[in-house]
């Protein structure tokens, strides 16, 4: 029993409850859904702004900043068991009953791992480009280079873009990766993200699921065309941990949502109407 209470003790200092930022997009449709959505590595919920508005017209969609980034607490805890457990936490905090649970890339591992972890607590996940297994994480570079940009002497956003295309060649990523970036009230930039425990908890990014077991409730899998994320072998990985699993795919890249918003609001609402 004392073995039992000290476990259980560790678990509870190491998941501790994290009241993590957010937005709602309610719905004018009556009783509509809850949808939540987590962004991916170097992300925040602002990433689906467009996206929320087009699906709140069917759901009442709650955008979440995972721990560590965007305007949520930073913490030296960084892996799918303290992301799922916020998830958790933020589930039961807003009562949210039958939640669609939607992740792209590290928030689809944050959804998977929840909902092996707790099924009973969503009607059904929504994964974004992402497998069920161990990656090769391509983001090491990404990391050096926005830990290289000189944040304390920083003068504007072109510099910092100018000091990332060293390490990223794609403008659009270096856009992307630059929304992190913040003005302080007394001049000069800080980060919004906590750059330096992600760049070095990276790997726990990387890992396969956590949980076992399988997921027995409506899953869809949205893969990217042009992406390597999802492979034709994956296939069996995700039917077996997710046996109702459909996998659609979209001819964009990893970005699937924010390459066709439409097109994947679409279908997602599409899919969602036919359960």
């Amino acid at each position: 029993m004392r073995v039992r209470c000290i476990a259980e003790l560790f678990l509870f200092l190491h998941l501790y409850r994290m009241k993590l930022f957010f937005r709602h997009y309610p719905s004018s449709k009556t009783a509509a859904k809850p949808m939540v959505i987590l962004h991916g590595l170097f992300g925040s919920c602002d990433n689906w702004l467009t996206q929320a508005k087009i699906l709140s017209q069917h759901y009442s969609v709650y955008t979440v900043d995972q721990r560590n980034h965007g305007q949520s607490p930073h913490s030296d805890e960084f892996d799918y068991y303290a992301m799922a457990n916020d998830l958790k936490e933020f589930v039961t905090e807003h009562n949210l009953q039958n939640a669609i649970v939607v992740g792209h890339s590290m928030g689809g591992k944050t959804a998977m791992n929840f909902a092996l972890a707790h099924p009973e607590m969503l009607r059904v996940l929504v994964v974004v480009d992402i497998a069920p297994r161990a990656y090769n994480l391509e983001h090491y570079t990404i990391a050096e280079g926005l830990q290289a940009i000189t944040i304390n002497t920083l003068q504007s956003r072109q510099q910092a873009d100018e000091q990332l295309s060293a390490y990223v060649e794609e403008a659009d990523v270096r856009q992307f990766l630059l929304k992190n970036l913040q003005r302080k009230p007394e001049g000069g930039f800080s980060w919004k993200i906590n750059l330096p425990v992600i760049s070095s908890k990276l790997s726990n990014v990387g890992v396969d699921l956590l949980y076992p077991g399988v997921f027995y409730k409506p899953t869809l899998f949205i893969k990217g065309a042009k992406s390597n994320y999802i492979k034709n072998e994956d296939e069996q990985k995700i039917t077996m941990r997710f046996p109702q699993a459909t996998l659609k795919t979209l001819p964009t890249g990893h970005w699937v949502q924010a390459e066709v918003p439409q097109e994947f609001c679409d279908l997602l609402h599409q899919y969602l109407e036919k359960l």
